[in-house]
């Protein structure tokens, strides 16, 4: 009521249900605000056993980009892996294992040679029936060696050689030791064909050079030239460093192959 006239503003009437379902509907709305304040708010971080609002989203990312660095390490591998069998006279790797097909049977299949096939396989036997070519002598050795011994090499590094050339330890190269900072340079005209860093050796070069001629130079502090770029002899291509596990101090390792052949540099090169 108004205090001054007594007039009646507003009544309600209280019983036993009405208080009942007053409470009950409060209730309810209250626990619905709360449970949507904390699905769909920070608050929930405070809440024991639930994690941060952002942190599904951050570990799909994580898992996406360690599935591309596994993918990248993967290529990388059989690059590398591929590039030292081209080096070495090898097959290239297959980039899946090859699995035996259980699932058709080929037994019964006959397979018929036509005229043209046939004529096909008769020439090539014949052009290779008296090939030794895998019947490498001394001699051949000797004419291999000679056939690139006309060839001016600039060497790629004025300094000490500390370790030789010794393929029974399995060092295909030297090692050579200069100034700090010293250039590498490129031994002869030629391609870039790798141009990385490896876990192993570090920062690496390889060149392909004409007459099947590779040149390598690894352990360097930093690559000048990428893949695919076209060198002149005496061009700097790198930095000499000590990069790579199998370092022992700042030098540069330098190899020379010939027809998947590793060669004595010393028999070549003045350093």
């Amino acid at each position: 009521m108004t205090d001054d006239t007594l007039e009646e503003r507003f009544t309600f009437r209280l019983s036993r249900m009405n208080v009942f379902i007053a409470l009950g509907t409060l209730t309810i709305v209250l626990i619905f605000l709360t449970s949507i304040l904390i699905a769909f708010t920070p608050l929930r971080e405070y809440i024991p056993g639930y994690t941060s609002v952002g942190l599904t989203k951050k570990l799909y990312r994580l898992q996406i980009k360690t599935d591309s660095i596994e993918r990248d390490l993967v290529n990388k591998d059989r690059f590398i892996q591929n590039l030292r069998d081209v080096i070495n006279g090898k097959d290239l790797t297959e980039d899946k294992p090859l699995v035996k097909d259980t699932l058709k049977r080929y037994d019964k299949i006959k397979i018929k040679h036509s005229v043209e096939d046939s004529l096909l396989r008769l020439d090539i036997d014949n052009q290779s029936k008296y090939n030794l070519y895998k019947m490498e002598t001394m001699e051949t050795a000797i004419q291999k060696k000679a056939s690139i011994g006309g060839v001016l090499f600039f060497a790629p590094l004025k300094g000490v050689i500390t370790n030789g050339f010794n393929p029974v330890l399995k060092h295909y190269g030297v090692d050579v030791v200069s100034k700090q900072n010293e250039a590498v340079k490129a031994v002869l005209d030629g391609t870039v064909l790798f141009s990385n860093w490896t876990l192993e050796t570090g920062y690496v070069i390889v060149i392909q050079h004409s007459q099947n001629i590779v040149s390598v130079y690894k352990h360097n502090s930093a690559n000048l030239k990428k893949a695919g770029d076209y060198v002149r002899a005496g061009e700097p291509i790198a930095i000499v460093g000590e990069t790579g596990e199998t370092v022992t101090g700042p030098h540069l390792h330098f190899e020379l192959w010939n027809d998947g052949n590793a060669l004595n540099p010393k028999d070549y090169i003045t350093f």
